[in-house]
């Protein structure tokens, strides 16, 4: 048996904001229901099943590896939602894109505060 992520859970404050953002964002279909979870399905057949935290929400980083083309979708819709978006996880350079490693890579917070990151290359 081969062993896959299947899926984690994302604790928000508003389970259904931070769903639709990251679907506007990664160019994912709509999040779909399933029990007290609104699940992200990605192209790897894992979810991120969004949740509504009762109380404070710890925080978490999800790294998403893309295309080029899909990076520069990803990177025209956080622009256009005026989001801040940082090259580095320490956010000390915004408004930056990361080109080290051979790859371009930005960090950007969902509406939870949760630390994303999207890269064009793992």
């Amino acid at each position: 048996m081969t062993i896959r992520l299947n899926h984690t859970i994302v604790f928000s404050h508003d389970k259904k904001v931070s769903a639709g953002v990251l679907c506007k964002i990664l160019g994912r279909p709509a999040a779909m229901p399933f029990g007290p979870f609104l699940a992200v399905r990605l192209d790897n057949d894992a979810t991120l099943d969004f949740m509504d935290a009762e109380g404070d929400v710890a925080l978490q980083h999800f790294a998403f590896l893309t295309s080029d083309v899909e990076f520069e979708q990803s990177l025209a819709q956080i622009v256009a939602r005026n989001l801040m978006y940082r090259s580095d996880p320490y956010r000390r350079r915004p408004g930056e894109v990361s080109t080290n490693d051979a790859c371009r890579r930005i960090y950007f917070e969902d509406p939870s505060k949760h630390l994303l990151e999207i890269s064009t290359k793992g």
